[in-house]
């Protein structure tokens, strides 16, 4: 069998991004691996100052331990190729059936680690208000506004892992999404946007 990436049937089609859960410390040979075989993947990572009794040292440190993840079309030789990567537990998803997650998730991701913010890691949070950074590196970025220890962060979430990361925002800079529905509970308005309810 070909180690190359298999291609959908359908021309329209678009490759979809799915989640790995993989060993312990072996992220990056899972990129690897999948690089050698043809198949797009990501790994979020930041920088961290890890220090020895006689060095100190800059390393990459995933952002998302455990998971990678990797870009192809759902086809059967797909999935079996990625799953004989060495280190893939498996792909995630419900039941028997895999889950894509959206691109948008994805690019939000990689907008917040392209301009080197200070992030903080966390459970998926589902609190706060949707908002749109209106200017900046971030601009037209949206995600979810909430209060940590007084500072206002905004919070982008994978939600097939329950995986958030946030980062600290001016409230200034932002502006409420509406929504015909209303996708969390109420809130007051504050500083010309939506906070939390503390």
């Amino acid at each position: 069998m070909s180690n190359k990436l298999i291609h959908s049937n359908s021309e329209d089609a678009a490759p979809s991004w799915y989640a790995l859960h993989v060993r312990s410390n072996f992220e990056k040979r899972v990129v690897g691996e999948l690089a050698a075989k043809g198949m797009e993947s990501y790994l979020p990572a930041v920088k961290e100052i890890h220090g020895w009794t006689d060095r100190k040292k800059l390393i990459d440190v995933p952002l998302f331990p455990g998971y990678v993840f990797t870009r192809f079309y759902d086809t059967p030789s797909n999935r079996v190729t990625v799953l004989r990567t060495t280190g893939t537990a498996r792909i995630l998803g419900f039941s028997d059936s895999i889950e894509a997650i959206p691109n948008t998730e994805i690019e939000a991701i990689q907008r917040l680690l392209q301009i080197n913010a200070p992030l903080l890691t966390h459970p998926l949070l589902r609190e706060g208000s949707l908002v749109r950074i209106r200017r900046g590196p971030l601009k037209d970025l949206e995600g979810l506004l909430v209060r940590i220890k007084s500072q206002a962060r905004l919070v982008l979430s994978v939600q097939l892992l329950s995986r958030s990361v946030s980062t600290e925002v001016d409230v200034r800079d932002v502006e409420p999404v509406r929504a015909a529905t209303p996708l969390f509970p109420p809130v007051h308005q504050s500083a010309g946007c939506f906070l939390e309810t503390q």
